[in-house]
C-alpha cells in the first residue's frame, strides 16, 4: 500500500501542530536543564532529547517553509 501524499489541513490545524511542538521542545529543553553532562548515566538521555529537540525544530522550520504568507500588492508594504 503506497503512502497517502495528500493532506486536508486547515490552517487551525497547522497551528494546533505547530504549537504542539513548541510546547514539546519547551518540556524537552526543562529535561535537558535537569540532566548533567558530568554524570555518564545522563549522556545517552542527553543525546537522545538534543535528537528530539533538532528533529522538531526542523519540522517547524518545514512547516514554516510552506507558508504564504499574505502581502497586500496595491499597498505600501510595512513590516512589524
Amino acid at each position: 500500500m503506497p503512502y497517502n501524499r495528500t493532506f486536508n489541513l486547515s490552517v487551525e490545524d497547522i497551528d494546533l501542530i505547530e504549537e504542539a511542538l513548541r510546547a514539546r521542545g519547551r518540556e524537552l529543553s526543562r529535561m535537558r536543564l535537569a540532566l548533567t553532562e558530568e554524570n555518564p548515566a545522563h549522556l545517552e538521555s542527553i543525546r537522545v532529547i538534543e535528537h528530539d529537540q533538532r528533529t522538531g525544530e526542523e519540522l517547524l522550520g518545514r512547516l514554516h517553509d510552506q507558508k504564504i504568507f499574505y502581502r497586500p500588492q496595491k499597498a505600501v508594504y510595512v513590516s512589524g
